[in-house]
């Protein structure tokens, strides 16, 4: 796959945190807000997303 612009990172994390937020509103029976989404996504998904998310947009060079 070829690299990704930083608008296109931007969407794909932010449809992340908007699917975070709406299944924890929905575990809790009410919307949690977009700052607490957004913090609680931070702090417990971000970094396994990023990993996740580069290694499957970004080439592998390490094959050449």
């Amino acid at each position: 796959m070829s690299q990704i612009s930083a608008y296109q990172f931007f969407l794909a994390q932010r449809d992340e945190i908007l699917r975070h937020k709406w299944i924890e509103s929905q575990k809790r029976g009410q919307d949690i807000g977009s700052e607490e989404s957004l913090l609680d996504w931070v702090y417990k998904h971000r970094e396994e997303w990023r990993k996740n998310f580069y290694s499957h947009t970004l080439p592998d060079t390490t094959q050449q």
